[in-house]
Formats: C-alpha cells, structure tokens, sequence
C-alpha cells in the first residue's frame, strides 16, 4: 500500500479505538485456595506464601496471597467446548461490536497472541471478587507478515475488586491476519 492509497478497512477500524472491547466481565468465583493450590502445583512453584497459612502470616503479605500471574485467570470465561471450533476457538460467541469481530467479516480471520503486559498494582488474597474491564488502546495500519496481510489490535485491562480498588493491568495485542494474502516468495512465510 503505497502514501497514496487508502486502507478503507483501516478507517472503518478507528471508530473502535478508545472504546470498550467487551462488556465488563466478574469473575465467576472470588480468589480462593483451591485453585491456588491447582495453579501453584501445575507450574511447581513451592513459594510458601502461597499455600502455608503460618508462613503466609509472618510474611509481608500478613496472610496467604495468589500468585500475581493468575490474575488474567480470576475473570476468564469458562469453556463451552460444544462448538468451539465454529466460534474460532472462543469459549462463548462473542455479540459486542469490537475490530475482533469487524476484522473477522473482512476476511482477517485469522488470530495470533502476540504479546501481553501485565502490572500487578498489589497481591490478591482469597475473598477478593474480581471484575475487569477492557478497551481498545491502539489498531495498526495493516501490515505484512510472514502469516499473511493484517492488523495488530491491542486492548487494555483493567482488573478491579468488588468495591473498585485497581489490583492490575494487563495490554494484550493480537495480529488479526487474512491467510489467503500469504506471499510464498517472503522470507519466513508460513504455509
């Protein structure tokens, strides 16, 4: 695409930025020791103030905390494995108007996570009840990848407990990309 020309995808991709990606999300269950204890054995992390309420007590946390990396997980939707495949891997259909959905209908359908950044603003403790809200932050001009023609969406996350302290953030970009653009003559093509 040349200064010239105009990525009319692109324009109509700009009424989403600063907008909400999705409605707010609650997390299904409050912060617990369960699934603590599932995540801590899953990644063989021993560290005591997760699991050992007497450590934890005499800790700088003054009791048992979640590991910082659960975050994300607190407030993910449960899976409905029936027809995941026709929803392109999501867990539930996805109504809210956002460039995820607007990309797919122009034929972008491919979908690659390409980075997150998350900030812990402070350690979560069982009983904590999670919300989190997400707006788009930034959608790129098209671009051409190894994967095809596309666009780099990145939204932000806002994770809050239920009186509506900020416990963390979280950036996540995708490359939403057309596998039928694909140049076989560019190095790392992939087919």
């Amino acid at each position: 695409m040349t200064d010239a020309e105009v990525d009319e995808v692109r324009a109509r991709l700009e009424k989403y930025v600063g907008e909400p990606m999705g409605l707010p999300a609650v997390a299904p269950d409050p912060v617990n020791v369960p699934m603590i204890r599932h995540w801590v054995d899953a990644l063989d992390d021993r560290n005591p103030v997760y699991l050992d309420e007497g450590f934890a007590a005499t800790s700088r946390f003054r009791g048992i905390v979640a590991p910082p990396a659960m975050l994300q997980t607190w407030t993910m939707l449960r899976p409905r494995i029936q027809g995941i495949a026709e929803r392109g891997g999501a867990p539930d259909e996805i109504d809210f108007d956002n460039p995820i959905k607007a990309l797919d209908k122009e034929g972008y359908v491919g979908t690659l996570a390409t980075n997150s950044e998350l900030e812990f603003v402070r350690y979560l403790r069982p009983g904590d009840h999670l919300r989190v809200e997400s707006r788009v932050e930034s959608i790129s001009n098209r671009k051409a990848t190894a994967l095809g023609r596309g666009y780099f969406v990145t939204w932000g996350m806002t994770y809050r407990t239920g009186d509506g302290e900020v416990v963390g953030r979280q950036l996540f970009r995708v490359l939403k990309f057309d596998p039928r653009t694909i140049d076989p003559s560019r190095p790392g093509a992939v087919r």
